[in-house]
């Protein structure tokens, strides 16, 4: 789904999710037909930013971006803190080759809200595959999915799969939940 665009990569050097969602939706570029976050693993871990766009908005796309002091990277163009800039070429590797993003803005991402179907998720947006955590096999496309309103697919060898887990009342969900509880919230 992401053949015949571009992809420009961002890195502002922010370190949650919910920020690298927040940075997602404040700096797409109008055109954007996909919007991921990237995990940046070395020196100071963090999240960078992909989005693949038409062809021809992608320059001034990156322009535009690249005005806003983020490390920036487009084809063999690089912008920005040389850090960013390392981690903005990450994540546009990884988009374009579809090993790894998660991805927060992506065709029918409005339509994933409330419960549906399994099926009916596959069929409205860009989602090419739904899996279960630790469970082999296909997921049953018959099987009622609770949203939560928070739908976050990754690339995984080409497709954009979406990992899901058993619920109340044989229903699924996605794993990502939409509001985690931070790590040692209760003890600190």
């Amino acid at each position: 789904m992401t053949s015949g665009l571009s992809v420009i990569g961002v890195d502002t050097g922010c370190t949650s999710l919910s920020d690298a969602d927040h940075f997602v939706r404040e700096l797409a570029p109008p055109a954007a037909v996909f919007g991921c976050t990237h995990l940046i693993r070395g020196g100071h871990p963090h999240i960078a930013l992909s989005f693949a766009l038409p062809a021809e908005d992608a320059y001034e796309a990156f322009r535009s971006i690249s005005a806003r002091r983020a490390g920036t990277a487009f084809g063999a163009l690089r912008e920005g803190p040389a850090d960013l800039a390392a981690g903005a070429e990450q994540a546009a590797a990884e988009h374009t080759a579809r090993t790894a993003g998660r991805a927060v803005l992506f065709p029918g991402a409005a339509a994933l809200t409330g419960t549906m179907t399994v099926g009916e998720l596959s069929a409205v947006s860009a989602v090419d595959g739904v899996v279960a955590l630790g469970a082999p096999g296909a997921v049953d496309p018959g099987g009622r999915l609770v949203t939560r309103d928070h739908v976050r697919p990754e690339w995984r060898e080409g497709r954009l799969v979406l990992t899901v887990m058993p619920a109340v009342g044989g229903s699924l969900v996605p794993f990502e939940a939409p509001d985690p509880t931070p790590c040692c919230a209760d003890h600190t």
